[in-house]
């Protein structure tokens, strides 16, 4: 019955008895920041999002909230409720006890098997399969990363902050940056610069894309300090992939890597074209994913923005566009 009828609606009162009022901060984001809570009777656990910004229309937060509550995947974190009270936002969710996919794979000790990581980048793609393609209308995610990727009892991951840019007003100058293009590292060319394509659900094909490089390497893509052959991660196993597959010698890491860390790499590298139109679909994504890594192919062309030694591989397009500046400025504007 609760799932017909959408999110239940709490009145402010309620978010501060659920979450003791505030008591237990889990975190805090672009959006706002969110606290654990436990309903009564029964004891659920929940996660509470207080919305920093709370001059949107009260009649459309309302609108957009009851459209994401009744949207129900495995791989979906599901919205229990919400309030909207005067200037007063919150998003309600399950609680996700293991929390977000990033301090797994960022550890300095691996904490799952190859044979789970394939199966958390699957259900991954599953939720933005999902959110692209089995609602009613399409929602476009445009911030896959980790840290919006949850893991629930069973370490089950579940796809996070769906559809938030929706409920912020239109005016460019109240959205966040985070809001309209993503995180940096995980943004899509056509995100930043329109002669790279058009925005669609490519966009969030290139972000997971990012993401299975990140989960196959146990590192972000771009390390500061690593030396500049190695700094942009995406570049560097391009390289050392094509020279295996090419039986050229290759780093003794690429020659023992296993075979489903060699196909998440492939497929990472598929999602993260340059050309939206090159990359394959959340659909096709999966079928790679439950295919063998004996099948796949690895893209004709190396990935988009490769450092400061492969300036020969920055491709000039409408608007003069270059990667880095592009990145930098921002950055700089997030900040």
């Amino acid at each position: 019955m609760q799932q017909m009828l959408g999110p239940t609606r709490f009145a402010y009162t309620d978010i501060t008895a659920i979450t003791s009022h505030f008591r237990d901060k889990l975190g805090q984001g672009g959006y706002g920041s969110v606290y654990k809570g436990v309903l009564l009777p029964g004891d659920v656990h929940l996660a509470v999002k207080m919305l920093s910004t709370s001059n949107c229309n009260g009649d459309d937060f309302i609108s957009e909230v009851s459209t994401i509550g009744r949207i129900h995947h495995i791989n979906v974190v599901r919205l229990v409720g919400f309030c909207a009270e005067d200037m007063r936002r919150a998003l309600v969710y399950e609680y996700m006890p293991h929390g977000s996919l990033d301090k797994y794979i960022f550890s300095s000790e691996r904490s799952f098997s190859w044979d789970k990581l394939n199966e958390i980048a699957l259900g991954i793609a599953r939720g933005i399969n999902y959110l692209h393609r089995g609602c009613d209308m399409q929602i476009l995610h445009f911030d896959i990363k980790p840290h919006n990727i949850l893991l629930d009892i069973n370490f089950v991951p579940k796809v996070a902050d769906f559809g938030l840019a929706k409920l912020y007003p239109r005016d460019k100058s109240f959205v966040p940056v985070s809001a309209s293009r993503g995180t940096i590292g995980y943004i899509a060319p056509e995100m930043y610069c329109r002669g790279f394509g058009a925005i669609s659900s490519k966009s969030d094909v290139y972000s997971f894309g990012m993401l299975l490089l990140e989960m196959a390497g146990g590192r972000r893509n771009f390390h500061q300090n690593a030396a500049s052959s190695q700094a942009y991660y995406p570049s560097w196993v391009y390289s050392q992939l094509a020279k295996h597959e090419t039986g050229e010698t290759s780093s003794a890491s690429i020659s023992h890597m296993h075979e489903l860390e060699r196909k998440l790499c492939i497929i990472g590298l598929r999602c993260i074209q340059l050309n939206p139109q090159d990359r394959p679909t959340m659909n096709e994504v999966i079928e790679m994913l439950e295919s063998g890594a004996d099948v796949l192919q690895m893209p004709s062309t190396r990935p988009f923005f490769c450092g400061e030694d492969d300036t020969d591989d920055h491709i000039a397009v409408e608007g003069s566009c270059h990667s880095s500046s592009v990145l930098t400025a921002i950055s700089e504007e997030d900040e």
